[in-house]
C-alpha cells in the first residue's frame, strides 16, 4: 500500500485552478502527487479536464451549472460550488477554510494578487504558481535557503528595504515592483522588516 494511504485528510495542500491558460500539465502535476482536494474555476475547467485528473470542486455560476450537469455523473464524485459575480478566489478559499485546509497551491493566478491575499496567511499557507514561476509569502520578514545559481523575483510591498547576504557579500536595497536577484550557488538570506513573497522559476 502506498504511503499516502495514511495521509490525514486536509494534510495535504489543496489545489485550486483558477486559470490553466497558461499552465502546462508538467508544470503542475507534482502538486498532485499525493491525491490532494482538487478545486477548479469554471474558466479553467476545459482545459484541466483535458489532463485527465479527478476533481473535487467545480467553482462556477448558478447558470453554467444548469448547462453542465452532466459534469456530475461523469466526474463523480465530483460537486458544485455556486460562485456569484465571477468572486472564485474568495469563495474557494473560503471553502477550503471552511473544510479545514491548512494549505492551498493557487494556480493560474497572478502573483500581483498576493497583497489581496495577505490577510489570508494568518489562517493558511499560500503558495501561488503564475505561469513559471512559483511564489511563497515569508511570513517572519526572514529566509534562508540554499538555491543553484539562479534568478529569484522578491515582490513585496513598494519601497520596502531588504537585506540581502550570500557568498557575494551583502546588499540593502529598496524593493521595486519587480526586484529580480541574480543568487550564487549556495545560501542566501534575505531580511525585511514585513511579509515579502519569494518567486522562483518552476524547472
Amino acid at each position: 500500500m502506498s504511503s499516502h494511504h495514511f495521509v490525514k485528510e486536509q494534510q495535504e495542500p489543496a489545489v485550486f485552478i483558477l486559470d490553466a491558460e497558461h499552465i502546462h500539465f508538467d508544470r503542475i502535476s507534482g502538486l498532485l502527487e499525493w491525491v490532494p482536494t482538487i478545486l477548479v474555476s469554471e474558466k479553467a475547467l476545459d482545459q484541466v479536464l483535458s489532463w485527465g485528473i479527478k476533481i473535487d470542486v467545480i467553482l462556477a455560476s448558478a447558470a453554467f451549472q444548469k448547462e453542465n450537469l452532466q459534469l456530475l455523473e461523469e466526474q463523480y464524485p465530483v460537486k458544485f460550488l455556486t460562485v456569484e459575480n465571477e468572486d472564485f478566489l474568495n469563495e474557494g478559499l473560503q471553502y477550503l477554510l471552511a473544510s479545514k485546509h491548512e494549505a492551498v497551491h493557487l494556480v493560474g493566478i497572478s502573483h500581483q494578487s498576493a497583497f489581496a491575499l495577505q490577510e489570508k496567511l494568518d489562517l493558511m499557507n499560500l503558495t501561488l504558481v503564475d505561469g513559471n514561476w512559483k511564489y511563497y509569502p515569508v511570513k517572519s520578514g526572514k529566509f534562508k535557503k540554499w538555491f543553484a545559481e539562479s534568478s529569484i523575483h522578491i515582490h513585496g510591498k513598494e519601497g520596502m528595504p531588504i537585506e540581502i547576504k550570500n557568498s557575494e557579500g551583502e546588499i540593502l536595497l529598496p524593493i521595486t515592483y519587480a526586484t529580480m536577484i541574480e543568487v550564487p550557488e549556495g545560501i542566501t538570506e534575505i531580511n525585511a522588516p514585513g511579509i515579502f513573497w519569494i518567486g522562483e522559476e518552476i524547472s
